[in-house]
């Protein structure tokens, strides 16, 4: 008798084990990065005596990804993610002084049924979310982190870069709400969050997409109760061939606070080289107030080697508006 108990308790054990799926993923990058803006102050790098920062430092990042899902016996997907993450960026790691401590963020929750899904808490965002709004490159910009995101035609020089809801590697994000649809070649994505405190800042977003052929177009709308956060960005991708080529703009609202709208478009083309390299390039332009320091052309260059394995050797050279020169040169590896 004991032993039919022992093996129905190990039944059901094992049953609601089988039905629960927990994933392991992730990343690791490091290089180095070389940045002249390292021996300048002021506003980007312009102008200024010495930082004390070396222009060549190691940059890397460790990253650790927890999925976690289950399903109902009506169908609804439920389920959450995690995040634990270290990096380095001029010799700060964490890039706040944090120590040598990995930092976990604050997780998102999720249900899903059919081509609808909710998520609350450390939400993705409409806008960060959005089709063609980063470059297809390891990255999702150049070299190896990034490398500031100057591509992005929703942050300009003035400042207010990132001023959308976005996961949070390191933090809680702003803990919001959003809806997302899929379905066939449209998609649809609604976001909404608001800080606590004595005056409440909302922010509501909103973007779609929709995929014909080799094609996509993808849209953006954010409305925001902080001053410079209120943007409208278009995006349109795809292939001509054996290229891929990509246009996006932003209309950035009195970004940074500095009374004048500021208008970002970026235009990036790609080509293979070789059995396993990649090349993209990209340039955008920002126009602002007359003779603002927001004016301006930068430019940049990707090279990806695809090395098998989830390994890549990655490199980039960036040129921003205000003159600063960023290079990169790198390892990625995926898990």
């Amino acid at each position: 008798m004991k032993k039919i108990l022992f093996a129905t308790t190990a039944l059901i054990a094992t049953a609601g084990m089988a039905a629960a799926d927990v994933r392991l993923s992730g990343y690791g990058r490091f290089g180095l990065d070389y940045n002249d803006a390292n021996a300048r102050t002021g506003l980007n790098g312009q102008g200024g005596a010495a930082n004390g920062v070396s222009e060549t430092n190691i940059t890397s990042r460790l990253r650790i990804q927890f999925d976690m899902s289950t399903e109902t016996d009506s169908g609804v997907a439920l389920g959450a993610r995690l995040r634990l993450q270290t990096e380095s960026r001029d010799n700060v790691v964490n890039g706040n002084g944090a120590g040598g401590t990995t930092t976990a963020n604050g997780a998102r929750f999720y249900a899903s049924y059919g081509g609808f899904t909710v998520q609350v808490g450390n939400i993705t965002g409409a806008i960060e979310g959005m089709a063609g709004l980063y470059l297809p490159t390891s990255s999702a910009d150049t070299g190896i982190d990034g490398m500031g995101f100057h591509s992005l035609v929703g942050n300009t020089v003035g400042g207010n870069a990132f001023a959308w809801d976005a996961y949070s590697s390191a933090g809680t994000g702003r803990n919001g709400i959003e809806l997302i649809y899929s379905g066939g070649a449209f998609g649809a994505h609604f976001s909404y969050s608001t800080t606590n405190g004595a005056i409440g800042l909302d922010r509501i977003a909103v973007s779609g997409k929709y995929t014909f052929g080799d094609w996509t177009v993808g849209l953006g709308i954010q409305d925001s109760d902080t001053i410079g956060e209120d943007k409208v960005i278009l995006t349109v991708a795809g292939d001509i061939g054996q290229f891929g080529v990509g246009l996006a703009y932003g209309m950035n609202s009195d970004a940074g606070g500095l009374g004048v709208d500021i208008d970002k478009l970026r235009i990036y083309g790609k080509m293979d080289v070789g059995s396993a390299g990649t090349v993209l390039a990209w340039v955008t332009d920002e126009d602002g107030a007359a003779g603002a320091v927001t004016n301006g052309t930068s430019f940049g260059l990707n090279y990806k080697h695809d090395l098998g394995g989830g390994v890549s050797f990655d490199a980039g050279f960036v040129e921003t508006v205000t003159d600063q020169t960023q290079v990169q040169a790198g390892v990625y590896f995926r898990f």
